[in-house]
């Protein structure tokens, strides 16, 4: 079983996020990037789960230039075979996943996993569209993954109820919480990592569909008013005129 886990990159969390070029570009300066934990803590994981339990090969797959490699070095030490890094930028969710689909084609891979988002743009495109590049099934915001052969169970989460899906491989998953539990690379794997292979491909010929007008910041939050318990009916004006939540 050949499992293809997709990997991108993502601010950490503590990141002050600032924009340049007239509010068009994200400024990167001194941003510390960290794995995106929907595709590192679940659909690396179980992609690792399953190669342990039932055998074959987990590559993990970035579009991303060689700054990117200290990210993808991490998969490597988490437990990944392999990688393979598309050398390009991420411009946007369809050249990413037009990059990732064609090698997955040519490779013959027969499960693609993803994040079910990016805690940077939380487009949750990539997934469908690899699929439907690659002619293949997909199943969205899975939850919980069991592999009998190439028959897959999916269990996915939805409105008041839970969803069971039973298909054949090849197709494209997109991981949730719950999926697998986090793992975190201890030295022996971090130093394996530093020689296992890392595949630099060049991009194929693709049309950026997509142009970014602008980023905005969200409004700064206005202070905290502190009303004395005594006053009941100035809390009461406040929530009426202000608010606007009575």
């Amino acid at each position: 079983m050949k499992f293809l886990v997709c990997i991108s990159k993502a601010p950490d969390t503590t990141t002050k996020i600032d924009f340049v070029d007239n509010n068009t570009k994200f400024n990167e300066a001194g941003v510390q990037y960290i794995v995106n934990p929907y595709d590192e803590w679940y659909a690396l994981v179980r992609a690792l789960e399953l190669k342990e339990t039932l055998g074959g090969t987990v590559t993990t797959i970035t579009v991303g230039t060689p700054e990117d490699e200290a990210i993808i070095r991490k998969a490597l030490a988490i437990g990944a075979d392999d990688s393979v890094r598309i050398n390009a930028d991420a411009k946007d969710a369809y050249y990413t996943a037009f990059q990732i689909s064609d090698f997955a084609k040519k490779g013959g891979y027969d499960i693609v996993f993803v994040g079910k988002e990016t805690i940077n743009y939380n487009g949750s495109q990539v997934g469908g569209m690899i699929a439907e590049m690659m002619a293949v099934p997909f199943v969205s915001l899975a939850v919980k993954f069991d592999l009998a052969g190439n028959t897959a169970t999916i269990h996915k989460e939805t409105n008041g109820g839970e969803e069971i899906i039973e298909l054949n491989t090849p197709f494209v998953i997109s991981a949730a919480k719950g999926m697998a539990e986090q793992r975190i690379p201890n030295m022996r794997g971090i130093m394996a990592a530093r020689t296992k292979p890392l595949q630099a491909v060049e991009p194929v010929a693709c049309d950026q569909l997509v142009s970014f007008v602008s980023y905005d910041l969200p409004k700064t939050k206005s202070a905290c008013k502190f009303v004395s318990p005594d006053n009941m009916a100035e809390l009461v004006n406040l929530l009426h005129t202000e608010a606007k939540v009575i």
